[in-house]
């Protein structure tokens, strides 16, 4: 119940952003950035036809679909996010809170590819075109954030026949930049620094490593290829915050240490995603 009750947190704060990107951001400037919401706001000016109504009916489709190619978790949280976005929708106000469409643009772009990431980490979707991404994801391993922006193509060619070319622009910028976010969300926020070291006082840097940082040490046996010796190399895996620390303990040790580090764009594991302690 405690994880249900997280992941839909996770859901409804996910499906707030969107709205609030919609509304307050892409929509006082007709810019109809992809997806089911981009749909809305061209039917809006095209019919007079509010923007939550084309949302409900076009997540009704899409919630069918969910339940035939993405199965029942998938199809249960979809149901969350389609269901509440149009509520979303009618009670966050339709006000141009950025008069520059330039700054309103990038703004709403990077809320709604926050709020996309977080519905796709917690196997959800706010309907719509979110939805397809994830179809192609599972039958043919497509990244979800190139298949939202193929799938959101389609609407945005749509746009210019509606809105002026300006508003064409500014919504291929738009889902670029979603698209820019996700992939960064998706792969970038979980960087770490993990460093080879090789040094003589290997023993005196790994306890410091241990102690004052807490991270393990992995010892891996190597050979130089000039002297042909034995030798213990470190691997240390860490936050980037603990890095100078580590360049502290190993200069204190070991001035002509040599050292390569190169940054990791995701680790999971013990000490990492779950539970505290070294690795």
């Amino acid at each position: 119940m405690r994880n249900w009750l997280k992941k839909l947190t996770y859901i409804l704060l996910a499906i707030a952003l969107v709205a609030v990107s919609v509304n307050l951001f892409l929509g006082p400037h007709t810019i109809a950035a992809g997806g089911l919401t981009g749909l809305a706001i061209i039917l809006e000016r095209l019919l007079q036809l509010d923007r939550s109504v084309t949302v409900l009916v076009g997540n009704a489709i899409v919630i069918l679909l969910t339940l035939l190619f993405l199965g029942r978790e998938v199809f249960l949280n979809t149901v969350i996010g389609a269901g509440t976005l149009p509520i979303f929708i009618h009670l966050v106000p339709q006000r141009m809170l950025v008069t520059d469409p330039m700054l309103s643009m990038v703004a709403g772009s990077v809320l709604f590819g926050i709020g996309v990431s977080i519905l796709y980490a917690n196997r959800a979707s706010s309907g719509g075109t979110a939805v397809p991404p994830l179809i192609f994801q599972k039958y043919w391993g497509l990244n979800p954030s190139i298949g939202l922006f193929l799938s959101d193509g389609f609407v945005v060619s749509f746009s210019l026949l509606v809105f002026s070319v300006d508003s064409f622009f500014y919504a291929v910028f738009s889902i670029l930049i979603t698209s820019i976010t996700m992939t960064y969300i998706e792969s970038g926020m979980n960087k770490k620094k993990m460093v080879y070291i090789f040094s003589e006082q290997d023993e005196a840097i790994t306890a410091d490593i241990l102690t004052k940082i807490g991270r393990g040490v992995t010892l891996i046996p190597v050979i130089g290829a000039y002297e042909r010796t034995q030798k213990q190399m470190l691997l240390v895996t860490l936050d980037g915050k603990d890095y100078r620390a580590l360049l502290t303990i190993v200069n204190s040790h070991d001035p002509k240490a040599f050292l390569i580090t190169d940054t990791v764009t995701d680790v999971h594991g013990k000490g990492f995603t779950y539970e505290s302690g070294s690795v």
